[in-house]
């Protein structure tokens, strides 16, 4: 569970800037270092979001893909089946949000 919630920390904090860029881009947009940041931390944010998604559960619909699997068998009504991914693990009133 401890690599579950490192994994989420770092999304929300990476979210977190990310969100407060998009505030700043709107009265600044053609700061051009500004933009570079917010480019890169949309990549990141891309690529911690499809890791997450391939170790437990997608968390936004871009990460659903029914070629894979949820590699927590514990947390999927599916273990070893090609799936709709989207409801797999615990869902936030069963304590999925950290």
């Amino acid at each position: 569970m401890a690599d579950r919630t490192k994994s989420l920390k770092e999304i929300g904090e990476v979210s977190f800037a990310i969100n407060d860029l998009t505030l700043y881009l709107d009265t600044h947009p053609t700061d051009q270092e500004a933009l570079k940041c917010f480019s890169n931390l949309m990549n990141q944010r891309k690529k911690l979001l499809e890791a997450y998604a391939g170790e437990f559960e997608p968390l936004t619909m871009d990460c659903v893909c029914p070629d894979t699997n949820n590699r927590t068998d514990s947390l999927t009504k599916y273990p070893g089946q090609k799936h709709f991914t989207w409801g797999d693990g615990p869902m936030p009133w069963e304590g999925g949000i950290v």
